[in-house]
């Protein structure tokens, strides 16, 4: 299940995980005009971590997920 808001800086999609035990905790992405924020909640360590992508990062990211193990360099088309 996911969530969609928008909010004025940013629009946040919230990624809650379900299914069988034992289930992760809530996955909150931001997406701002420059950047891309991941953040979850660390019950081992009872603190957010957040991961920051550049939007080039996030390209590589979106390419990566459909291509075979291997080194890539995206070009601009």
């Amino acid at each position: 299940m996911f969530t969609i808001e928008h909010e004025y800086d940013a629009t946040v999609i919230t990624l809650v995980d379900e299914g069988k035990a034992p289930l992760k905790e809530d996955v909150i992405v931001n997406a701002f005009d420059d950047c891309v924020t991941i953040n979850q909640w660390d019950p081992r360590t009872n603190t957010s971590v957040q991961v920051t992508l550049s939007l080039s990062q996030l390209r590589d990211l979106e390419a990566a997920l459909d291509l075979p193990e291997g080194v890539y360099r995206l070009r601009k088309t």
